[in-house]
């Protein structure tokens, strides 16, 4: 099982949002790129990058940081403020490992069906779920989606990869919605990347245990956390690997 340690840009500072709130902003380093090499040091292959800016901006804001982090020799996975087909493509020409659709995705399945067609495994959909609705535009948006029939049609369109966010758990380190990730889990053939809540190290140990029923989860994405010292990532690494 893959660990994603997480970084979210705004502003040019690596920051956290509780629930997604702009208002409710931690910043806890000045440079995304310092924070990324500390992650690479203690293991970790891969970063999961959220430009917050893009997000909110609907382009991405934020891509100078990110071609830095590429250049560590870090697999990025980039997600935030990619909602047209030259954005998607200009980050993928950075080096970025792994493009993440989470807007464009909820609103068009033949935006995604092109995407997968050109770029195969390299295009992920980030679904993120408001109480089982989808929410949009930098979670500030809550739409009539359903989550799960949203990714039921992301995984015939050929998605590879879907990254799953409770947003109620997400920042608030009172663990993960595991009966929902497990419910995406069971809804779909590709893979799965858990994401919101962990806190502790117990409970990386039960998606790994939930990984033995579910074979498709992926990984799990871990920020605030790591932030707050909850845990320590390469103790992680090794729990998972």
């Amino acid at each position: 099982m893959t660990i994603y340690p997480a970084i979210d840009i705004k502003g040019g500072c690596c920051v956290r949002l509780t629930q997604g709130r702009a208002d409710q902003e931690t910043a806890y380093a000045a440079s995304p790129v310092a924070v990324a090499a500390q992650f690479q040091a203690a293991g970790s292959a891969w970063v999961h990058v959220v430009d917050l800016d893009g997000a909110f901006a609907g382009e991405p804001v934020n891509l100078a940081a990110v071609q830095a982090i590429v250049a560590l020799g870090l697999r990025v996975q980039l997600g935030g403020g990619l909602r047209t087909r030259a954005a998607v493509e200009h980050a993928l020409r950075l080096g970025v490992s792994r493009v993440v659709l989470g807007t464009r995705a909820a609103e068009s399945a033949a935006f995604v069906a092109e995407l997968v067609q050109a770029h195969g495994e390299k295009i992920a959909v980030g679904i993120d779920a408001r109480n089982g609705r989808v929410a949009v535009k930098g979670w500030v948006d809550t739409t009539d989606t359903l989550a799960t029939p949203l990714a039921r049609r992301m995984d015939a369109l050929g998605v590879r990869t879907l990254i799953h966010t409770d947003i109620s758990t997400d920042g608030m380190l009172t663990g993960p919605n595991f009966a929902a990730q497990e419910a995406m889990l069971a809804a779909v053939n590709c893979r799965v990347i858990a994401s919101g809540g962990v806190s502790r190290r117990e409970d990386v140990v039960q998606l790994v245990e939930m990984q033995k029923r579910r074979p498709n989860l992926d990984g799990v994405i871990i920020g605030k956390a790591l932030y707050e010292r909850r845990v320590e990532l390469a103790d992680l690494l090794t729990l998972a690997g």
